[in-house]
């Protein structure tokens, strides 16, 4: 119900925009978030977006490079990356609940996404 896009190879210093889209649930309802997990890492997150107030939370690794949006008529988040380093990369997923805060436990979210590959490489 949630497909994660937008990841590829990038160099340092670049740009991606990630997108979730959902489909059988309106993510305006919903406080979404996005986690990311490195090879060997544990699953770590880092944005989130309040389903009412639309207030916005970051991790402090992301914060001021990364930008979380949704967009209500095309019922897609995204996750705007800037100034990418190579410890950024790591596959994405992006995660929904169905409550109003914005929990940085996996647990907490009800759906999630596939996951896309976001590589930072020269």
């Amino acid at each position: 119900q949630l497909q994660a896009s937008g990841g590829g190879l990038v160099q340092p210093g670049g740009s991606l925009r990630l997108s979730c889209a959902a489909s059988g649930l309106t993510l305006a309802s919903y406080t979404i978030a996005w986690f990311r997990q490195a090879p060997e890492k544990e699953r770590e997150w880092i944005s989130c977006i309040i389903r009412t107030s639309s207030r916005t939370d970051y991790a402090d690794s992301v914060k001021a490079r990364f930008t979380i949006s949704r967009d209500r008529a095309k019922n897609t988040a995204y996750l705007s990356m800037n100034s990418l380093k190579p410890e950024d990369t790591a596959v994405y997923y992006c995660a929904a609940a169905a409550r109003g805060i914005c929990s940085r436990y996996g647990s907490d979210y009800r759906y999630w996404g596939q996951g896309t590959q976001v590589t930072v490489s020269s």
